[in-house]
């Protein structure tokens, strides 16, 4: 394992201050210092950025972030007792360092970003990781405030965000994803790097936010997938009854067949739904 500083191992850090992962938080602890690096590195230059870290734990990709040149990090932690080892990392690198003892779920870090681009790279806890996903893809307005995502996520996760029609995991969150920003995983990384062991692999991916996707009303878009989706097995004409429009408008709008089902419809189909359900809806009543 690479020591990238002088500060403590991590194993060693994980006992002085008492930090076994808690299955509640959905907390895997990534100890090996090369794998660290790896996605510190997959972040891309980090000169001059401000990097967000969601669930730093014992800091190992905080410290690897850090070593690979970014000009500050902010760590979001809602673990108490992760406090002390990061203020540890924040004494060895004075001022480039701000940890936030909260949850990152309901936490708004645009307030302290100083005008440097943001890079949010984090492995992300298991049980909140794509409800986080979904509230950075739904930031408004957009472009972000962020230039680029850097996650951690299980594989079957990873492979539903960077999904396309015709895909097996293809859905609702592929469908956001690729409208707004290009998706790709990087590398996989063994459940034996992690402890605990979790039970699957994971994946490192990157997101990054498209300058201009095609135009449509997010929320619309959201709604068009959610109702295609919740009913896959479906054809469009009987999932999209849901919207209360009439699915046949819908689907004409984006020369899509009716019979066909969401799985095969890519993201320009849904986002040509989802400005038709938007102008039906925006239609004042016709007065003779």
């Amino acid at each position: 394992m690479a020591q990238i500083d002088d500060l403590p191992p991590l194993r060693e850090v994980i006992r002085k201050h008492g930090l076994s992962a808690k299955k509640s938080l959905g907390q895997n602890f990534l100890l090996d210092l090369n794998l660290t690096g790896r996605i510190a590195r997959a972040a891309g230059p980090l000169a001059g950025v401000t990097a967000i870290e969601v669930g730093p734990g014992p800091g190992g990709l905080t410290r690897a972030l850090l070593t690979e040149g970014a000009a500050r990090v902010i760590a979001i932690e809602r673990d108490d007792r992760a406090i002390g080892a990061l203020a540890e990392i924040s004494a060895h690198y004075p001022e480039r360092l701000t940890v936030i003892a909260d949850d990152a779920m309901s936490f708004d870090v645009r307030p302290l970003l100083d005008g440097r681009p943001a890079r949010v790279v984090a492995n992300l806890p298991y049980n909140i990781a794509s409800a986080l996903l979904v509230s950075w893809l739904t930031a408004e307005p957009w472009p972000p405030w962020y230039d680029r995502l850097v996650l951690m996520f299980q594989r079957e996760v990873a492979e539903r965000i960077v999904a396309h029609e015709d895909d097996e995991a293809y859905g609702r969150l592929a469908v956001l994803a690729n409208w707004r920003a290009e998706t790709k995983i990087l590398f996989d990384i063994s459940p034996a790097a992690f402890v605990p062991q979790p039970k699957v692999t994971s994946s490192v991916v990157r997101l990054k936010p498209r300058t201009a996707p095609e135009p449509c009303d997010r929320r619309a878009l959201e709604q068009v997938a959610a109702a295609a989706f919740g009913q896959r097995r479906k054809m469009l004409r009987q999932s999209l009854k849901s919207l209360s429009v009439d699915p046949n408008r819908l689907v004409a709008a984006g020369d899509i067949d009716a019979s066909r089902r969401a799985e095969t419809v890519p993201v320009s189909g849904f986002v040509a739904m989802a400005r038709e359900l938007t102008e039906i809806r925006n239609a004042k009543p016709h007065i003779a």
